[in-house]
Formats: structure tokens, sequence, C-alpha cells
């Protein structure tokens, strides 16, 4: 019989490309979400019953003990960027990372990839940073040999970054950016994938690695490559610091004064925290290098999905051509 992988949050952003590599590889692939009905697109990744969505709430220490029940190996993709009632980044980021690697430990499960993010730290200012940095401690506590990837700012056809600009760009002629000068290292969300799928298949060293794509550049000069992508002339604008933690001081407080009937989806305080440091491969950590594997370049696959953002959409390579021959 062939091997099962339980991968919690398999239906996210990252997680669904790691259940198709995984279905790929053979494997047998358990996807632990909450919304089960809501994932029932992972199941053509393979044959019939090799994918499966099941219900699971990484908070419930039952739910997680009986969803990886069986399995070979787990994969925790579970994040959040902002907090929303009991999920909290103490909850999700640090104590459900802790809940999966302790009941996979508890069960004689050695293998467990756990995906963070650059800048986990536990001395930082953002509480994002410092819960990514407690999941990853409390991971490492009861599987030592656990491997935990670090990616910068992921992108793919899914992506919340550059997708959520380029909607943004159609809405007037400015751009305005929070911390237009700090650095980022985009990295594509298949090459995650195959990282993942590695310490899966125990392949790869374990330890923590920080992944980033072939690209290093400011968060101006990556919407810059955006707008040229989706041929639209926009001014490019900072928004200073300051400004950006009154912006955000507002609109948590809407959110709490409207008691969860509107949801701060602009930008938070700790969002503007996490925007004034540069997320970038350190000099000295693991990274694709070590797992062999050659990252993509962001101007090899945004042209893919960011094409509908166009003035003309899917024709504007027609017209453009069109152009050209006029002249």
């Amino acid at each position: 019989m062939s091997k099962l992988v339980t991968i919690y949050g398999g239906s996210g952003f990252v997680g669904r490309y790691i259940a198709r590599q995984m279905a790929n590889a053979g494997w047998r692939v358990r996807v632990a979400v909450r919304h089960p009905n809501e994932a029932i697109f992972v199941k053509p990744y393979g044959v019939v019953g090799q994918v499966e969505p099941v219900f699971c709430n990484i908070r419930d220490d039952a739910l997680v003990a009986g969803t990886m029940a069986g399995v070979d190996a787990v994969v925790n993709c579970v994040g959040i960027l902002s907090e929303t009632g009991k999920n909290t980044f103490d909850a999700i980021q640090a104590e459900g990372a802790g809940r999966i690697a302790r009941n996979a430990a508890e069960q004689g499960i050695a293998r467990m990839v756990h995906i963070s993010a650059i800048g986990a730290n536990a001395e930082a200012e953002s509480f994002y940073a410092q819960t990514k940095a407690a999941g990853e401690k409390m991971v490492l506590d009861h599987i030592p040999d656990a491997l935990i990837l670090r990616p910068s700012i992921v992108f793919g056809p899914e992506d919340e970054f550059f997708n959520r600009f380029a909607g943004m760009s159609r809405m007037g002629p400015l751009l305005p950016v929070v911390g237009a000068a700090t650095l980022f290292q985009p990295v594509y969300v298949d090459d995650v994938a195959k990282a993942a799928v590695q310490g899966v298949l125990g392949t790869a060293e374990s330890g923590i690695y920080e992944l980033g794509g072939p690209d290093v550049a400011s968060f101006r000069d990556l919407m810059i490559t955006m707008l040229d992508i989706i041929r639209r002339r926009r001014l490019v604008i900072n928004v200073p610091f300051f400004a950006a933690r009154i912006m955000a001081f507002c609109f948590d407080m809407g959110e709490i004064m409207s008691a969860g009937l509107w949801r701060n989806t602009m930008i938070t305080r700790d969002q503007v925290k996490n925007l004034a440091v540069d997320n970038v491969v350190s000099e000295d950590a693991k990274s694709f290098a070590d797992l062999g594997i050659t990252p993509v370049s962001i101007g090899t696959v945004l042209p893919d999905y960011l094409w509908r953002f166009r003035p003309s959409g899917q024709y504007a390579a027609i017209k453009e051509s069109a152009r050209n021959l006029r002249t």
C-alpha cells in the first residue's frame, strides 16, 4: 500500500501545491482543513480516493490526533497574516504548530515538515514573527529532526501579494505602499512545495532552510516590475511608517468597535512592524542550493497569471502585435 501523508492547511496557497506534488509522487494525501466542502478541488490531484479532504481545526487536540492516525509523515502549512476571533497568532502559529508536532511524536511519526517564514524571531517587534519563532521551537522540541522551511514572500497564481496590488492599480493613478525600500526575495510557490516534498520523502537533511528566489528587490521595484507586466502606468507612493502606524491603528480600532462586523483587510499595526524589516535569505542560512533546487524568477511566472489585470486583458499581446504591424 502506498504511503500516507496528512497536510494541515493542504487546500491553502502553499498546501495545495504540496498536495499535488505528493500525489504525483504516488502518496495518498489527507488534506486536513476547517472546511472540507470548500477543498473538493484537491481531489483531482490524484486518482479516485488518493487525495481526500478531511475536517480538522488545529486548535483541537483530538481532531489533530485523529487526522494523523496511521500516516507516515505530516506537513503543517497553517498560518495567518492577521488575527480573527479565536484564530490568534499564538493559537495558530505557536500552539497549533506545537500541537501537531506533539501528536506526531506521540504517534511515532518521525517525518514532519513545518512551513514558517523568513523573519521568524523571538525578539522581533512583530507578534507574527514572534509566534512563528515560537512555533518552530515547539516543533523542534517534539521532533528534533523536523524540516522547517522559511520562505520569503511567496508568489504564484493564487497569491495575495502581486494579485492584490495589481488589483489596486485599477483604482487610480497612484499605488501606495508601506515600506517601499524594504527588501524582498520572492519565491515561487511550486519551488517551496518541492522543498517540502523532499522533507516528506526524507531526501533532505533536517534543519531550518530559508527559501528565496533569484530576485532580490525593494517593495517599490517589485511594484514597478508588476506594473510593467500588466501594462499600467502608476506612480508608486511610499507611505511613511509614522503615517502607516496611524492608519493601521484606526483600521484596527474600527474592527474592534464594530464587534467583528467589519474586518480590517487593509493593514494592521503588526503588519506595519513586519514591513519595516527586510525579508531576504540570511548569508549563513541553508537554502535552495542545499536542496539542489534552482528557484524560478518572478519574470518567468508573473505574466502567466497577471495578464488579466492588463487594460486589454487576454487581448493585450494581440493588440501590441497589431500595433507593431502598423508601424
